[in-house]
């Protein structure tokens, strides 16, 4: 309001307008401003409030920014996997429960001998709690991803605990204990979203490296992605996909991928799983281990 109030004095002074002492034009009663020609004094005025607007606007920005960046931390601390254990490698898969891909997926993972991550959408869980228990039962790590899967960005505090606590009873009642882990939907946080996780006793986390697979691209795109973020050409034995292995890039990782579909469930995600079938031994081979997320977050 303030800032208004100077901009309208100071517009009212240049362009000739009367301006009262509340920004308005003047009325008969009250003293109009002496109309000035625009002088250095104003000049420089009009600079302060002209940068004035540009940081406000820098910092909005910026904060619609880290509202939305996975390895941001404006409003409030997450794991990323930038400060993991090194040389390591977290798999974690979004939107799941879905039939027959995450299914499909258990299969590589344990051919493989990988324990993985899994953020679960609580509506989806209640549809198909029997593969969540498949899930637990092959030892993998399971996280909450809300119940419906809204962006928590425009969602008020009481429809941020609902849709979590929602997902967290869903994930109780299939395997008889809630989650401890948490990723919001599409990333999106503002402060009282990580409050709020934290009060049920969730960690949240993130991601620094994604196969950007939710379009459901052919898997050799999606490796291609992800082995540009977190490896470096090596002369070594050609991969899965006849391209040379590669030494490690990264310290260590947290890998988002999708095994479902935020809409409803029966997403395809077979061109994913097939990804993950040819990149698991390629990152082995560059010497990451590979670990499902409480792993991860020992000693952190």
């Amino acid at each position: 309001m303030l800032l208004s109030i100077l901009l309208s004095k100071y517009l009212g002074r240049i362009s000739g307008k009367p301006r009262g002492s509340n920004g308005e034009e003047a009325t008969s009663r009250e003293t109009p401003v002496r109309t000035l020609a625009p002088t250095q004094d104003h000049l420089q005025s009009g600079i302060v409030i002209g940068s004035i607007l540009t940081a406000v606007g820098i910092t909005a920005v910026a904060a619609g920014y880290q509202s939305m960046a996975p390895t941001g931390q404006w409003y409030g601390r997450t794991f990323t996997g930038k400060n993991g254990p090194a040389n390591s490698l977290a798999l974690t898969y979004d939107d799941g429960p879905n039939d027959p891909h995450t299914l499909r997926l258990l299969e590589v993972l344990a051919k493989e001998d990988v324990k993985a991550t899994f953020f679960l959408v609580g509506r989806y869980v209640k549809q198909r709690p029997d593969i969540v228990r498949e899930i637990a039962q092959a030892g993998h790590a399971i996280g909450n991803h809300s119940f419906s899967h809204p962006n928590l960005i425009f969602c008020s505090a009481r429809q941020t605990r609902l849709e979590l606590q929602q997902c967290q009873d869903a994930i109780a009642d299939a395997i008889g204990e809630a989650p401890k882990l948490f990723r919001p939907p599409f990333g999106g946080r503002r402060p009282s979203t990580l409050r709020i996780a934290r009060s049920l006793g969730l960690t949240p986390i993130m991601w620094n490296a994604m196969g950007w697979d939710w379009n459901a691209p052919p898997a050799t795109a999606i490796a291609r992605k992800l082995n540009k973020q977190l490896v470096s050409i090596a002369p070594m034995a050609e991969d899965y996909y006849g391209e040379k292995i590669r030494e490690r890039k990264m310290h260590s990782a947290v890998i988002l991928l999708h095994d479902g579909g935020h809409i409803e469930i029966g997403a395809d995600r077979s061109q994913t799983v097939m990804a993950t079938e040819g990149c698991i031994p390629y990152w082995k081979a560059a010497g990451y281990e590979l670990k499902a997320m409480p792993e991860m977050l020992t000693g952190v």
